[in-house]
């Protein structure tokens, strides 16, 4: 398997994580990193008007490892003006390699304002927004892509008017979350609409997203669907070394075997510690990479003889020594 071509970047394999808020954060690309150099691990989606305005809080979501390459990193808005103005910011700092347009986000807190999964149905405003991101993004040899949804529910399908709109504006690839807004994360992703897509866009890369659990699977969304490269979201939360597998059998290597409750252990270790590197302690003395860390624990834990005694005193860790601890008791119960 070729690697993937988006703009100027040149990616060794064509695999990309999905942006996915409060998880795709600099410690958690940091881990996919060490499974599979190289590829486009997106940051958590930050919002271009806060960051145009100077939030401190998105301004920390900016954050990237000093060896990081290329810097990955999503927008949403709804205002072309205020899209343009962020782009700029973080072109003109040398912030950014690759900036990703959110038009498939389906959280009403995002799509009441008009964005994400909302933009789409508004093809003027989409081209806009397109277009002031390519313009201030292209001085700079900056790619920019889109990821949308097949549409807003079955009676307002919008995606193959939205990767032509995206073909003629210089958007440098697309990808395809196989589901409607509507759906959210239900029922099956509909991998033909991937294949249509790809039929429909033949000057830039199409990328496919939605239900890439395995490695098998990455492999057969590409046979099925012809497209160029897969997006890997919900598939590797938990599972940070998926990329490496995704690497290997896009390869023709077979999948590595299953990993056992000790390695899934020791990557819990690094992980908490990364992230309570990253947070800073709050002025009650929270540490807050611990308490981040805990939505994390029920998705590393599952599929393994866990019981739910252990797997909650996790959950509720409060320092980095408590997981230690318990990462250590619940070894033990498991020799």
């Amino acid at each position: 398997m070729s690697g993937l071509q988006i703009g100027s970047l040149a990616l060794p394999s064509p695999v990309v994580l999905a942006p996915m808020a409060g998880v795709t954060n600099a410690p958690f690309r940091a881990l996919c990193r060490r499974f599979a150099p190289g590829l486009l691990y997106v940051n958590e989606m930050v919002m271009a008007t806060a960051l145009v305005h100077g939030n401190a809080k998105t301004e920390r979501m900016v954050t990237f490892g000093p060896d990081e390459s290329p810097r990955s990193l999503q927008l949403y808005g709804s205002d072309p003006k205020m899209i343009g103005a962020a782009v700029d910011r973080l072109a003109s700092a040398g912030a950014v390699d690759h900036i990703d347009m959110n038009f498939g986000c389906p959280a009403q807190k995002v799509t009441r304002k008009g964005g994400g999964a909302a933009v789409p149905a508004k093809p003027n405003l989409l081209r806009a927004i397109m277009r002031a991101a390519v313009s201030a993004a292209t001085p700079y040899g900056i790619p920019v892509t889109a990821k949308f949804r097949m549409g807003i529910d079955d009676s307002i399908i919008t995606y193959l008017d939205t990767g032509r709109i995206a073909e003629d504006e210089g958007i440098a690839a697309v990808a395809l979350h196989a589901r409607t807004a509507e759906q959210h994360y239900s029922g099956e992703a509909r991998w033909e609409a991937i294949a249509r897509l790809k039929g429909s866009v033949s000057s830039i890369p199409v990328l496919g997203n939605g239900d890439i659990w395995a490695a098998d699977d990455a492999a057969r969304m590409m046979r099925e669907t012809g497209c160029d490269g897969v997006v890997i979201g919900r598939g590797c939360l938990g599972r940070p070394w998926l990329f490496g597998d995704l690497v290997a059998a896009l390869g023709g290597a077979p999948a590595p075997a299953a990993r056992d409750l000790g390695f899934v252990a020791a990557i819990m270790a690094d992980h908490v510690r990364l992230l309570s590197a990253h947070f800073p302690t709050d002025d009650a003395g929270t540490d807050r990479g611990v308490r981040d860390f805990r939505k994390h624990v029920s998705w590393y834990l599952t599929g393994y003889p866990v019981g739910g005694e252990i797997r909650a005193r996790l959950a509720m860790a409060s320092s980095v020594s408590e997981v230690d601890d318990l990462l250590g008791e619940m070894l033990a119960a498991n020799r």
